[in-house]
C-alpha cells in the first residue's frame, strides 16, 4: 500500500463518525447511508491529493460530506419515484423515551431545507460559528442568525 493510500486510510478511520452523522442526516434508511458513504469517500479520495492543508481537516471533510450528500439530494429528486419493497422490518425502532425523542428531532430535521439541515448538524456536532460558516461559505453571523430561525422553525413542526 502506496503511502497516500495508508494516509488516506488514517484519515477516513479518524473521521468515520463525521462522515458517518453527515451521511445519517441526509438519509431515510441503512442501505442509503451506506451508499451515500461510499459515495463521500470516492469525493475524499478524488480531493485527497489535491488537499492544500489550507483549513482544517476536519472542514475539509464536512464540506466534502456534506456537498456529496446535497447532490446525492438533488440527483434522488430529480429521478422518477420508485416503490421500496418493504420488509415490515424497521431497523431504527426503539422504544424508549430518548429515543423517541432522537427520531422525533431527526423527523423534523428532515423536513428542513437541506443548507439548514447542514447548518443544523453541524451545530450538533459543536461546531463553533466559524468553524460552521467556514464549511457552508457564510460569515459566524449569519450563522448565528440562521441558527436561532431554524430552531423557531423545528420548535413551531408538527410531529406528523
Amino acid at each position: 500500500m502506496k503511502d497516500s493510500e495508508k494516509e488516506f486510510a488514517r484519515l477516513v478511520w479518524e473521521h468515520k463518525t463525521t462522515i458517518y452523522t453527515v451521511c445519517y442526516m441526509f438519509s431515510k434508511d441503512k442501505e442509503e447511508v451506506e451508499d451515500l458513504f461510499q459515495e463521500v469517500l470516492i469525493a475524499l479520495w478524488r480531493g485527497f491529493n489535491g488537499f492544500r492543508g489550507e483549513s482544517n481537516i476536519r472542514s475539509w471533510i464536512y464540506r466534502v460530506s456534506l456537498n456529496t450528500c446535497i447532490s446525492a439530494e438533488r440527483k434522488k429528486r430529480r429521478r422518477a419515484d420508485s416503490v421500496r419493497l418493504d420488509m415490515n422490518i424497521n431497523l431504527f425502532s426503539d422504544t424508549d423515551d430518548e429515543s423517541r425523542q432522537a427520531q422525533m428531532l431527526r423527523k423534523r430535521i428532515g423536513k428542513l431545507g437541506v443548507f439548514d439541515r447542514a447548518i443544523i448538524l453541524l451545530w450538533l456536532e459543536n461546531l463553533s460559528y466559524e468553524e460552521i460558516g467556514a464549511i457552508v461559505g457564510i460569515t459566524a453571523k449569519n450563522v448565528s442568525v440562521r441558527l436561532v430561525r431554524i430552531r423557531e422553525q423545528l420548535k413551531n413542526m408538527s410531529n406528523d
